[in-house]
């Protein structure tokens, strides 16, 4: 069997190549930091601004509700009018974005600002992923080139919040925004030299229409996942999603009667790239929706500050850092394919140790097993990231790493919606028989609905420190429940990742899945 590393012409790439994938990871690293490194910033922009809570919200979310929605548009865009020149523009754009948001002087400033930012954010993923298939045409540098593309977002949210931290310290609120511009500009120096554009050759106009009813499926969609990940469950929350869903179907119906358009429908006729599409939106479902639990479990069961439960966080953000960047090897000494059901098999062996340990309300067993999942996530999820843009064929790569990001997007949504629902609903029936004596109605109430209620309540009362073991018996009820829940959600998942490695391995199989139909859009 011959691979791509074999076939003419798949010379290995030199040093300008790899300089070139560095100073594209580095436009994702501030990408990626521009999510995290506002949350430190939110007391001081409180005292500055002081905006209302409606609009202190937009100012956290509007900026991944702008990248979800415009990375369709800008992925397409990059493969009509050129990859690189949309990566120039959008890191322009983000530049200026950026002094705008540093020197905002009110509440609607900054939401403005956050938005353009996520708008040209939303250029930076898709371009820079199908920039990486253009430099590297032989498959094990592409995978290692990848690697390294991931790390780069893997870092930003390592880097971010410490970063984001000293500047706060010693800076005003601005300095978070204004580190981008000297990264924007290195990269609209530099890009130009290093960076071989690439557009496909059919180049028709950008669909307006498509674009719209691309926003109306993705915006409202996210809008109502984001609220019931932070609401909880509430009825209100469908409405939006429906919205979306029917703008999606709307926007289906458009794209089957264009013949050129927003997105090619017929890259979901691939099986590789359906069932890679599949597997990177399931792992980011799961691990999402489960990060969550974890943050929650180490502040509310545990007692642990904020402060110590990011630092106890930090051991396996580094390992996802490093996996990120040594990912490839086993792409590369394994096959993708093999990676794919390994990591997927490793992931819910990880699953099902984070379930015994939430269980059990180990610290230690709780951040072992997120190392433990990490091994096997990460290689999923390049891999597959892989698949995904190397089987599209070459002139659709840019979308087809839209596509890739607004599934991740879309599945880490979903996961901390969904996962946070079944969770909860577990804390409430095992809660709802609890003894709350001592307590009034209201308080009750309270205690039964969430974790950070019983919580809530329990300071009020005069609970100060709530270390681990101490409190009332139903802050205790309460504890013992939420991690029955975390570790209910940890065994479906379990079950779940199992279930999806045995139907990708069917599917891979089917398509004949090997290193010599990646690229080729078969």
């Amino acid at each position: 069997m011959q691979t791509p590393s074999q076939h003419p012409g798949h010379e290995p790439a030199g040093r300008r190549e790899w300089i070139g994938a560095c100073v594209l990871s580095i436009a994702c690293l501030i990408y990626s930091m521009d999510l995290s490194i506002l949350f430190l910033a939110v007391p001081a922009i409180v005292v500055d601004l002081d905006p209302s809570a409606s609009e202190l919200l937009w100012i956290n979310d509007i900026y991944g509700f702008m990248v979800a929605g415009f990375l369709v548009t800008m992925g397409t865009l990059g493969d009509r009018i050129g990859r690189r020149r949309v990566l120039l523009i959008g890191a322009f754009a983000f530049g200026i974005a950026s002094a705008l948001a540093a020197f905002s002087s009110t509440a609607q400033e900054l939401i403005a600002a956050r938005a353009l930012l996520g708008i040209a954010g939303a250029t930076i993923a898709p371009s820079t992923l199908s920039l990486i298939v253009n430099l590297f045409k032989n498959e094990a540098e592409r995978n290692r080139a990848i690697g390294i593309w991931g790390t780069a977002f893997a870092l930003g949210g390592l880097i971010g919040p410490l970063l984001g931290g000293f500047l706060l310290q010693y800076f005003h609120w601005g300095s978070v925004f204004l580190i981008n511009i000297p990264i924007m500009l290195v990269l609209l120096v530099v890009a130009p030299f290093l960076l071989p554009e690439y557009k496909s050759p059919e180049s028709a106009k950008l669909d307006l229409v498509s674009v719209v009813l691309s926003l109306a499926t993705v915006l409202p969609v996210i809008y109502g996942f984001k609220h019931m990940a932070a609401d909880g469950f509430q009825s209100q929350h469908l409405i939006p999603i429906a919205v979306g869903v029917a703008f999606g179907y709307l926007f289906i119906r458009r794209q089957k009667r264009l013949t050129q358009p927003l997105i090619d429908l017929k890259l979901f006729a691939i099986p590789a790239f359906t069932a890679s599409l599949l597997v990177n939106l399931a792992g980011m479902f799961f691990v999402f929706g489960v990060f969550l639990y974890q943050n929650l479990f180490l502040q509310f069961v545990l007692g642990l500050s904020p402060l110590e439960a990011a630092l106890w966080s930090i051991p396996s953000s580094i390992v996802f850092t490093v996996m990120s960047l040594q990912a490839y090897r086993f792409t590369n000494r394994f096959g993708p394919v093999n990676t794919v059901l390994i990591g997927l098999i490793i992931n819910a062996a990880g699953m099902l140790s984070m379930s015994i340990a939430a269980y059990s309300e180990s610290l230690y067993g709780v951040l072992g097993s997120t190392m433990f999942i990490a091994i096997g996530f990460v290689p999923v999820v390049l891999t597959t990231t892989g698949l995904i843009v190397g089987t599209a064929p070459p002139e659709r790569s840019g979308s087809a790493s839209a596509i890739s990001e607004t599934s991740a997007e879309f599945g880490g949504a979903l996961g901390v919606a969904l996962l946070g629902s079944f969770g909860t609903l577990v804390y409430r029936i095992l809660m709802d028989g609890a003894d709350v004596t001592g307590l009034n109605p209201a308080q009750a109430a309270t205690v039964r609905a969430t974790i950070g209620g019983a919580v809530e309540t329990a300071r009020g009362l005069g609970g100060a420190a709530l270390q681990a073991g101490e409190g009332p018996v139903w802050l205790e009820a309460a504890r013992q429940s939420f991690s029955t829940g975390f570790a209910s959600c940890c065994l479906l998942a379990s079950l779940v990742l199992l279930i999806l490695a045995a139907t990708a391995r069917t599917i891979y199989a089917r398509a004949h899945i090997d290193e010599s139909a990646i690229g080729s859009g078969h």
